[in-house]
């Protein structure tokens, strides 16, 4: 695959490897985007079905994106309202516990936290092992701390600060052998990483539109398990109602809700501005493919390791290709190394101990090579 600069309007001179902190737009997402600001401008040519057949699309194309159906895809705004889909429906009592990696991002935890704290259940987390190449490690300790009083186990596809993977397969089937509900965020690899719903079965997967999908800001998909599927929504709007798609109708209230899981759809999800962008995003993406966006990251990344051996700064050596952690002995020296790297127009994260550093298809060489000098001119 070659590099995809050309598709976005990113500056000559500057080096954009955050890709986890927010995705640029391509330009045809931007061009979609204010093509739907023009048609917000004079609304006379919306029609009902402009509610629902750009949301169908959307569902689709992300449904193709994780091997599953379309009808299991809720469209939500934010990972903590995806979240709440499943926290809302899990009744926790008191000597159960909810099993989540030390240092997962806040979304995927404080509504657990509350939760336990009204019913006496306890918030298990398992903390990092100390050793840099310790995915392994952390994995098993996931895998122990899950036992018979395990309501729910709860994980990104990879760790949020420095792209620690894990293994959903043997997490999520320890899960299942206590009966335990598997809720994993794709947020941080969804787009750049394969990811097989049915084989991994969750009972729900989230993920936000914002990062790793190319789309905007507030906008992100639920997918729901035979576990959830029927579950209780806890917002309650017209269009997610049987028969809403007749307008003239909507003043006979139903009972009954639209088919799978758009019961769990937010209010106003149709956005004549935001899923015109996420539908063109997703075609992109369909288009290079994840497994080719997966290899040339791959390839970029190992360029910085190769750059940095024999230097104050480490590297895991199982990481993601997308997205990892640049370590350094005193974690103090973080902000101070930004400010150098910010200097030189080169864009990079901290989130924890890390320097995250996050390549797409927009990258090259040169900017592996402008964060390697950086990082080195930074510690001098």
């Amino acid at each position: 695959m070659e590099c995809q600069r050309d598709l976005f309007s990113l500056p000559a001179d500057q080096h954009y490897l955050n890709c986890a902190y927010m995705s640029p737009l391509l330009k045809t997402v931007e061009a979609a985007g204010v093509a739907g600001l023009r048609r917000k401008a004079n609304p006379a040519g919306l029609t009902p079905s402009d509610f629902f057949d750009e949301t169908e699309q959307l569902r689709e194309l992300f449904a193709r994106l994780v091997h599953t159906t379309a009808d299991r895809v809720a469209l939500v705004p934010a990972v903590s309202y995806g979240i709440a889909i499943a926290s809302q429906n899990v009744q926790l009592h008191g000597g159960q516990n909810v099993v989540i990696p030390g240092e997962e991002f806040p979304s995927n935890v404080y509504a657990w936290m509350t939760q336990c704290q009204h019913t006496r259940a306890t918030v298990r987390l398992v903390e990092r092992p100390r050793a840099e190449s310790a995915a392994g490690t952390w994995n098993t300790r996931l895998l122990e701390a899950i036992d018979q009083n395990t309501a729910v186990v709860t994980l990104s596809t990879v760790h949020w600060t420095d792209g620690t993977p894990f293994d959903l397969e043997q997490i999520g089937q320890r899960a299942s052998d206590v009966g335990a509900v598997f809720i994993v965020d794709g947020t941080q690899s969804l787009g750049a990483v394969p990811f097989d719903f049915t084989q991994i079965q969750p009972d729900l997967l989230v993920c936000a539109g914002y990062k790793w999908l190319f789309g905007p800001y507030q906008y992100c998909f639920a997918v729901v398990g035979d576990r959830l599927l029927e579950a209780e929504p806890f917002e309650h709007n017209w269009i997610t109602r049987k028969n809403s798609q007749d307008f003239s109708a909507l003043v006979n209230y139903q009972t009954e809700y639209q088919p799978g899981a758009q019961r769990f759809d937010a209010g106003e999800r149709s956005n004549f501005i935001l899923v015109p962008m996420l539908v063109e995003a997703l075609t992109q993406l369909e288009k290079w493919g994840i497994t080719n966006i997966q290899a040339y990251c791959a390839e970029l990344s190992s360029g910085l390791a190769q750059a940095l051996q024999d230097s104050p700064y480490s590297i895991a050596s199982e990481r993601s290709a997308h997205l990892f952690g640049v370590r350094v002995a005193d974690a103090e020296q973080i902000p101070t190394i930004l400010a150098e790297l910010r200097r030189r127009q080169v864009y990079v994260s901290q989130r924890g101990a890390s320097i995250r550093v996050s390549p797409h298809v927009y990258n090259t060489i040169d900017d592996v090579h402008a964060l390697a000098q950086a990082l080195l001119m930074a510690v001098e």
